[in-house]
């Protein structure tokens, strides 16, 4: 399952993009440390407040 929400509002995707993120991210994931090859999810938030 892949949810995308923004500013809590769910944004509709279909299953293309679904797909797209869930490879994408697994796989960007997976190149780091700690991570187990049998996780069952990835939760990612992602905040401007940090922008510089």
């Amino acid at each position: 399952m892949v949810e995308i929400k923004i500013d809590g509002k769910v944004i509709p995707v279909n299953r293309y993009v679904k797909d797209v993120f869930l490879k994408v991210i697994a796989a960007l994931v997976s190149t780091l440390k700690g991570v187990p090859e049998d996780w069952s999810e990835i939760e990612i938030k992602i905040s401007r407040e940090d922008e510089e």
